[in-house]
């Protein structure tokens, strides 16, 4: 039986100001179409969106250059907590873990919750599910994150947050950083499903809850579907993800959704982006930042915005 709906893909790596240059940039390039190519196989050959948007997030989470598994930033006191949700659009259900610390990929908890009649769980509560799921204990530490909270807690933590790309040339250790890991698909059949995970900010106090675990950052329905990136509580008091796809599902067309939502960001002076798909096989994307590491498939091929420092909010296809 033919496919009714091409296939539509979007990823994004967080979103900053800086990539070190070329050569960061042409990593981060190869990191993210690699997911890209894999991801949309998979969707090609029938994956669900669900099964796609979590084979791609559990692909960024295993790779150290990102924030969300290994590579996950430390929190003030040397620890890493991490945080990931789901949310299949077709059922219109979303679920999520807190704060969850030594699994390698916290997006399988939040998808084996989507069958939970309890389907957000905080740290004690994951941990829990995790030795209940028989998931081995891992240790998402790198050197590099180490070295940056070393370095940070030398200077008492002055930065706000961790660096939103870990480079062996450079750690960054300036504001720079909006780490954040995100998928959202369209599969054949036209079902929508998105997943964000994170290792948070870094640097920040013990228990703060990001935005990658909540709607407000992570959020689809049979419409559209928005993954978020960014400065969680700029994300969270924004309700970024559902405003994007409320406004689709009351009328407005993807691009004027995705523009009037970042324009409000603008105003209100957000630090975030985002990435979305909608039913119909539209893709955008938008920031705030400078700029926003996030590739995409639209079906015939792959593109990315790494390079993308237009004057405009939005970007779409």
């Amino acid at each position: 039986m033919e496919s009714q709906v091409q296939p539509k893909l979007i990823i994004h790596g967080g979103a900053g100001s800086s990539l070190h240059g070329k050569g960061g940039l042409e990593a981060v390039r190869r990191s993210l179409h690699t997911v890209i190519e894999e991801v949309y196989s998979l969707l090609l050959c029938g994956a669900t969106a669900s099964e796609a948007v979590v084979h791609g997030c559990q692909m960024l989470e295993d790779n150290p250059r990102f924030n969300a598994g290994t590579g996950s930033v430390l929190q003030s006191d040397g620890q890493i907590r991490m945080s990931a949700s789901l949310m299949d659009g077709a059922l219109g259900r979303f679920s999520g873990v807190i704060n969850i610390s030594r699994v390698k990929n916290p997006i399988e908890l939040a998808q084996f919750l989507q069958n939970s009649p309890d389907r957000v769980l905080s740290d004690f509560g994951s941990a829990e599910l995790a030795r209940e799921m028989q998931i081995p204990s891992y240790n998402a530490l790198t050197d590099l994150r180490l070295q940056e909270w070393i370095q940070e807690r030398q200077d008492n933590f002055k930065s706000a947050m961790a660096g939103v790309v870990a480079e062996p040339e450079l750690v960054e250790t300036s504001n720079a950083g909006r780490g954040t890991i995100g998928v959202v698909a369209l599969d054949a059949s036209g079902r929508l499903g998105a997943g964000t995970s994170t290792g948070g900010k870094g640097f920040e106090r013990i228990g703060r809850v990001s935005d990658s675990a909540m709607p407000a950052g992570n959020y689809a329905t049979s419409n559209a579907g928005v993954s978020c990136t960014g400065i969680g509580e700029d994300i969270i008091d924004e309700c970024l993800a559902p405003r994007i796809v409320v406004r689709v599902t009351d009328g407005m067309s993807l691009k004027e959704a995705m523009q009037r939502s970042f324009a409000e960001s603008h105003q209100n002076k957000r630090d975030l982006g985002a990435i979305a798909l909608d039913c119909s096989g539209a893709i955008a994307w938008g920031k705030t930042s400078e700029i926003l590491l996030a590739a995409y498939h639209d079906g015939e091929k792959i593109g990315d915005t790494l390079e993308w420092n237009d004057s405009e909010l939005i970007g779409y296809c």
